[in-house]
């Protein structure tokens, strides 16, 4: 049984890959996050400072922290022998680090150097969705407006969104601005490009924080090269992997589910080749933790074949 560090384990993504690795049958797991939150008690288990030193001996780590953290630590991780799957923005669009979502490019999970990256909890759906209807007809473009829930921003700003009147609740855009684009949709471009690799993918993205507490939406605008109607762009998306077709998906229906839900497929008049959907996802789970999860499941297939 691999030896696996959850570091990060008392966040909002955290506490889900717990969960997730409990319920998959991983008994030896090690519980790691800031020193504000060591020495506490998360299912039976002791949570330790994440420190250089404490992370070593470990066969695989999953990080659910803050770009700054993992920068830190992860090579610490990797000198002490670990695979490490990171899922904030530290790694995912450098050079030589594998960008992965398992059903739509898991093989690039195997040409790791230590570390992969978990990409963004819009983009991950995002690609589960938009792979086969390229390879079906080719994309031409996209655009894509996201309706991100408060706990994409951690357990606090969820918190803060269950106490708060609801009188209070409004849209927030919270990500830092380069005076054209917030960083969040510029992530959402790049990183969907390095997911489907397509470099040079037209894609624009606009990013807006609404009052929900789990399920980031998506409403998605694509040009594809070759005709394709929404029927058989609904046969398509029914046979893909981790995807489930809903005639109206919401954010509450798919929360809890480990599916991107997509629907109100239609044809876009404004563009050729135009089709619009509607896409839904649990951000905690298919959108980060259990897709980080996935990767590490892959290389440690790899590893045990390699034994």
């Amino acid at each position: 049984m691999p030896r696996i560090g959850i570091v990060g384990a008392t966040g909002a993504v955290g506490r889900v890959v717990v969960q997730l690795l409990a319920e998959r049958g991983f008994d030896d797991v090690h519980l790691f996050a800031s020193a504000r939150s060591a020495g506490t008690e998360l299912v039976g288990r002791v949570v330790e400072e994440a420190t250089p030193d404490s992370l070593g001996g470990l066969d695989l780590c999953l990080f659910s922290v803050g770009a700054k953290a993992s920068r830190e630590l992860v090579p610490h991780a990797v000198r002490g022998g670990a695979i490490c799957v990171d899922k904030s923005a530290a790694f995912r669009l450098e050079d030589g680090v594998p960008l992965v979502v398992p059903e739509v490019n898991g093989e690039r999970a195997l040409e790791h150097e230590g570390v992969i990256a978990n990409p963004n909890c819009c983009a991950i759906p995002l690609a589960l969705v938009l792979k086969p209807l390229h390879e079906a007809a080719g994309l031409r473009a996209v655009r894509v407006a996201t309706y991100q829930s408060a706990s994409g921003a951690g357990a606090q700003r969820l918190q803060r969104l269950l106490d708060e009147p609801q009188a209070q609740h409004d849209l927030a855009m919270d990500w830092d601005f380069d005076g054209e684009e917030f960083e969040e949709e510029s992530k959402l471009r790049e990183e969907t490009r390095k997911i489907l690799e397509l470099p040079e993918l037209p894609l624009s993205a606009t990013c807006v924080r609404v009052p929900v507490p789990v399920g980031h939406a998506e409403s998605v605008w694509i040009e594809t090269a070759e005709p394709l109607d929404p029927t058989r762009a609904r046969e398509l998306l029914g046979r893909a992997a981790s995807v489930r077709v809903e005639d109206f998906p919401t954010p509450g229906l798919a929360a809890g589910g480990d599916e991107a839900l997509v629907g109100c497929i239609r044809r876009d008049p404004a563009a050729e080749n135009g089709l619009s959907l509607f896409v839904a996802c649990d951000n905690l789970r298919k959108g980060a933790a259990l897709n980080g999860i996935q990767i590490a499941e892959l290389v440690l297939s790899q590893r045990a074949v390699a034994a």
